[in-house]
Formats: structure tokens, sequence, C-alpha cells
């Protein structure tokens, strides 16, 4: 096993493990630095199991039993190297660092789908079709997720944009209308541009949907949080996996609002895939 990744382990195979083997699982995962510092009675009490079966759920994972288990995970949480992965280090090949950009990206996306608030992407979806235009902000790398979006939601026969000029959305937040919904990206949630906005959007009368970390300034200053909860501090490594979970949840949103419209809906999703079909060669 690849111990740098144990925690994504963990949570891949959560839903294959046995009942108290989950219990254990959701004990380290809540707070995997306490787990390094606990005995193995705190664990199995905090988990509400026994002592043997925390030794046993260490050992599934390919560990010689408990002691052995908080060194590896104490290895898996330690630094990598700044500005690049917290999982890469320095003297890291491509047999190496390559399986671990793609192991943090499914850890996240694993533990995301676990934890998030399904009626709420309800609540999100219904914003989002009943909303009179849609402006998507986001800054830096949000904002390349916010072009994303509206290469989605401009299929969507409705008016659709985004924004990534600090000056475009004082203005338009400042314009804001009753109906009008504006879908704020922001993996801290502390983008001052984008706080300000989200205040101004609202002061006219129009909702904000916040896309960010659990918690933030964004979160709280929203009408519907979307608060997804990525390993990446992007304060000191390039944001990578907060980028795709970002993008996971506007598919999935997407999706709903495809879903929703119903079957008739789907003629106008057609006609706008017939208009690409001129700009691209036949297959051989």
């Amino acid at each position: 096993m690849n111990y740098q990744n144990l925690l994504s382990s963990i949570n891949v195979t959560f839903e294959t493990l046995n009942k108290s083997e989950k219990k254990v699982a959701s004990a380290i995962l809540a707070d995997p630095e306490a787990a390094t510092g606990s005995s193995i009675a705190n664990l199995a009490k905090k988990a509400g199991v026994s002592e043997p079966s925390v030794n046993r759920f260490c050992k599934r994972f390919g560990t010689a039993g408990f002691p052995d288990f908080k060194l590896k995970l104490a290895q898996c949480l330690v630094s990598g190297v700044k500005f690049v992965n917290s999982n890469v280090q320095l003297n890291d090949n491509v047999s190496k660092y390559t399986p671990k950009i793609f192991d943090n990206a499914i850890h996240d996306l694993v533990a995301i789908k676990n934890q998030i608030d399904l009626s709420l992407v309800e609540k999100v979806v219904d914003q989002l079709l009943s909303a009179r235009r849609i402006f998507f902000f986001g800054l830096g790398t949000s904002g390349a997720v916010a072009r994303d979006a509206e290469n989605k939601f401009f299929r969507f026969d409705l008016p659709v944009s985004f924004h990534v000029d600090v000056l475009t959305m004082r203005m338009l937040s400042a314009a804001a209308k009753p109906g009008d919904l504006f879908f704020m990206i922001s993996h801290t949630g502390r983008t001052k541009a984008i706080i300000d906005a989200a205040d101004d959007a609202q002061a006219n009368g129009a909702k904000v949907v916040g896309l960010t970390t659990p918690g933030s300034m964004l979160a709280k200053k929203s009408n519907f949080a979307l608060e997804v909860s990525v390993s990446e501090n992007t304060e000191e490594y390039m944001a990578m996996t907060s980028r795709i979970v970002h993008l996971v949840i506007l598919d999935v949103l997407a999706t709903g609002f495809i879903l929703r419209k119903g079957p008739d809906f789907l003629n106008h999703m057609e006609k706008i895939n017939r208009s690409l079909k001129p700009t691209r060669y036949k297959n051989n």
C-alpha cells in the first residue's frame, strides 16, 4: 500500500467496511491528526468499538497494528513541497508524484460525494431554474471554474455570463435586481471582491449562491452555501483538487437542471449539439 495516501484508501473503501470498521474509519477521518496522538483505548472509546476491533481495522490497511498504523498515518499527514502539493516531496520521481496527484483528487471527490447535502443541491437547482439572469463570479483559479460554468449553462436557454474582472463585478452587483442569481465561487471564501459583490447583490434583492469552504465568510454571506471541505491549503499549495471538486459540483447542478426541465428540453440540447457538427472533420 502507498501509505502517503492512507486516508484516501480509507475513504475510497469506506462503503465496503463492516459496521465496526466504519465506526473506526469515521473517528479517524473526523480528526486524523488527533488519531495520530491517541491511545488505542481512547480511539476505541471515541468510535464506540472494542480495542481488538481497532487493531483489526489497522491490519486491514496493511499495517502491523495500531502503533504502526499511527506512524503511517502521521507520515501521510506530513506536508510536502510548498506551492506544489502537500503530498509531493522534492525527491519524488514521475512514478511517485503522478499517482499522488490522482489519489488526492479521488480522495476528495469520494469524500465530497459522501458529505454533500442533496437537499441543498435541489434548492440550488430550484434557484437556477427560476433565475431571471445568472452571473458566475470567480477570481484566479475560481475564475476558470466560473468560465466553465458559463460554458455549460449558456446552453440552457437563459441569460448567463461569467466575470473575472473586479470592476465589472462591482458594477453588476450594484445593478442587481430581484430575480437575478449571483453564483460566487471561492475556495477560501475570503476574497474581498467576491464578498463585497455578494453584499451588494443581496442589498439589491438578488439571491447569492456560494461555492466555498465550510464556515467561510462567503458561506455566511450566501443565501445558499454549497460548502465543500477539500483538504487543500491554496495559500501554500497550488490549487488542484479544490478546482476539480468545484467543477464536478457544477456538473451535478447542470445535470439536475436538465433533468428538471424534462424530456422536451432535450430537443433544445440536441439542437445545440447539431450546430457543432459542421465544425468537425468526420471520423475516418
